[in-house]
């Protein structure tokens, strides 16, 4: 009888983060300039030449330092490598999320590398180069910006939250988004809408906001900042 290893959760996040720094480095100096390459729901959803290229720059990262381990990734899919018997490991990654910020030279972008064991994601690391940003999480282990310990804010009445919220780029979901958000606004504080769920769940992870809701995202959108919201102390 043989039992699966357990992965070591810091030697994840160490991968993570080596990814998500070489990753975004790339992207930031591949910024200015850059064109729509293609579209993916709407003509509007776009996808560019660097969304692809530093998605496979992570990919091969990734399987050169765990060959037996898969890959979920926004525009590759789902594939793996071979079996070294290392353990089973998925890495859910989002090369730029955020991508139309990205397109119109703004600084709200994350590389986004998620470790999964087990059906859970117990590593992260979201990098946002234009902040100078890496925030980083392992399950129970609290989360960091830059090294240093973070918290979500503690809990305020509905009518003092400012809501993080983010709207998805077919015509049908945006009109029902909208309908929610008329129910939402009178209720809350304030709506911010920054243009990435990764940066969104940080900065709610940084105590930067009070709650964050959106209805469409895909597991690389939230893979890494969830935990990263989770370790901060936020409900997920």
């Amino acid at each position: 009888m043989t039992t699966t290893p357990t992965p070591d959760r810091a030697g994840l996040l160490s991968l993570a983060v080596e990814a998500a720094r070489e990753g975004g480095r790339v992207a930031a100096e591949g910024q200015a300039g850059i064109g729509v390459l293609d579209t993916k729901s709407s003509p509007t959803d776009v996808v560019t030449e660097m969304d692809r290229s530093v998605e496979e720059l992570i990919r091969k990262r990734l399987y050169a330092a765990r060959p037996g381990d898969t890959v979920l990734a926004e525009y590759g899919g789902d594939d793996g490598g071979g079996d070294d018997g290392q353990g089973a490991v998925r890495w859910i990654v989002d090369p730029i999320d955020g991508t139309v910020n990205y397109l119109y030279g703004r600084g709200e972008w994350a590389v986004s590398i998620a470790a999964e064991a087990a059906g859970e994601v117990v590593a992260g690391a979201v990098a946002v180069p234009a902040r100078g940003d890496l925030y980083t999480a392992v399950l129970g282990g609290g989360a960091f910006c830059n090294g240093e310990a973070i918290r979500a804010a503690p809990a305020v009445p509905l009518e003092l939250a400012l809501v993080g919220t983010g709207f998805g780029y077919e015509s049908g979901r945006r009109a029902q988004q909208a309908e929610v958000l008329r129910s939402v606004l009178p209720r809350v504080r304030d709506i911010r809408r920054c243009g990435s769920a990764a940066v969104d769940l940080c900065e709610l992870a940084h105590g930067r906001s009070n709650a964050y809701y959106e209805r469409g995202l895909n597991p690389w959108d939230w893979g890494a900042a969830a935990l990263v919201a989770q370790e901060a102390g936020a409900r997920v």
